[in-house]
């Protein structure tokens, strides 16, 4: 961290500590402010790191090293359901060596539930990227609909040490005859934008799982993250489960606010005549030449709409208004299939694509640096989703937001 230039906020601090006093919490901040890292840091020194290093020290590094050096997190191939970091790949003797090395790896122990597809695959980047200095002998992996069939043949025959998944996949694992084998020994669920499966069947999935794996750990500690919640407490109320009658009593649960000051830039798009309704349709398409200029004063742009019906019509009539973009504008939603969604990911984190067309299957914590504003095609349907959607523009500290409605 000290060699990247960065300096740890306090929350992350306060986060760092909670963890290694065995709390669970619920940790709520800026969209962009470093949620991820506040958690996974803390999850790794208290759970990696604790027989060979001190607490964590407000310092800005980390403890036991004064200069770790940047590691590069690889893209997810297409079809892949995990990255083993810093694994070669070009032989038997190297296939050998990866089943060798789950087999040493510990145990299943961080459970990192995600509500989307394309979060999981971006979250799994993110939490690999200090392994190879914090914990070279854990393994990593990433179970989603989108797991390819060897990959979770691999895993049915050992789970990685830090696996990301959905509340679905999560479910599906808890049904299987062996699961408290397999499971036991889970120390850390992390739900990640918590407020995107309270209140819904979804997250009732992840409570009723965070329920069974406490009762086979009680001293099992959950962490939500959000950057939208309105009552803090209550979500905090709902995540943690109920201890089992008789089990030793938890320490008490910590909330965690880190308000990072982000500017947003704000802007409304409208016609240059009002003699029509300029949503007759309800597509919008009446405002294509300014979306379409808009587009063009920027290196890249997401163009956010509410259907995928939606989506696929914008995307054309872009392409029909500018034809010299194709291979440069995309299209993303959760029905194409997985080697698409995957190609546009990194398309967007390269800076290769100039706009991408998509609905809400790119709204969550997704970390698009590239991007350099978002456009809402009509209601966002809810504050806290415009102001998610607007977070994907600008995703770091220091960065300015910025989207037009």
């Amino acid at each position: 961290m000290a060699e990247r230039g960065w300096q740890p906020f306090g929350f992350q601090q306060e986060v760092w500590r909670a963890l290694g006093e065995g709390r669970s919490g619920l940790l709520h901040a800026t969209t962009g402010a470093g949620k991820t890292y506040a958690v996974w840091l803390g999850a790794l020194q208290h759970l990696a790191l604790a027989a060979q290093a001190p607490a964590l020290a407000p310092t800005g590094t980390l403890p036991g090293r004064t200069t770790p050096p940047p590691v590069r997190a690889e893209p997810v191939e297409a079809g892949a359901g995990s990255i083993e970091a810093a694994t070669p790949s070009d032989g038997t003797s190297d296939r050998t060596a990866l089943r060798k090395r789950r087999a040493a790896a510990p145990p299943l122990t961080v459970l990192w539930i995600t509500p989307m597809r394309a979060l999981a695959a971006d979250t799994l980047r993110a939490l690999q990227a200090p392994l190879p200095d914090l914990a070279p002998d854990w393994t990593s992996g990433l179970r989603t609909g989108d797991t390819a069939s060897g990959e979770r043949a691999a895993q049915d025959r050992r789970l990685p040490t830090l696996l990301v998944t959905t509340p679905e996949s999560v479910s599906l694992l808890l049904a299987r005859a062996d699961a408290h084998e397999r499971l036991r020994h889970v120390q850390l669920v992390v739900v990640d934008e918590w407020h995107e499966l309270v209140g819904n069947k979804r997250g009732v999935q992840a409570q009723l799982a965070l329920a069974r794996l406490s009762g086979w750990n009680p001293a099992l500690q959950v962490w939500g993250m959000s950057a939208t919640l309105g009552n803090l407490q209550e979500a905090l109320d709902t995540l943690l489960p109920r201890p089992s009658p008789g089990a030793p009593a938890a320490p008490p649960a910590v909330l965690v606010q880190g308000r990072v000051d982000k500017a947003l830039k704000v802007q409304v798009m409208l016609p240059a005549k009002v003699d029509r309704f300029a949503w007759a349709g309800h597509m919008g398409l009446a405002l294509l030449p300014q979306v379409v200029k808009s587009i063009e004063s920027c290196a890249s742009s997401l163009v956010f709409t509410n259907t995928r019906s939606q989506a696929e019509r914008w995307y054309q009539a872009l392409l029909e208004a500018r034809p010299d973009w194709a291979g440069t504008i995309a299209l993303h939603h959760g029905s194409l299939s997985q080697d698409v969604r995957a190609w546009v990911e990194n398309g967007l984190k390269s800076g290769l694509l100039k706009a991408v067309v998509c609905t809400s299957s790119l709204d969550l914590g997704v970390d698009f640096l590239p991007v350099e504003q978002v456009l809402q095609i009509g209601s966002a349907k809810g504050v806290g989703r415009l102001v998610q959607r607007a977070g994907r523009s600008g995703h770091a500290p220091g960065r300015t937001s910025s989207i037009t409605l």
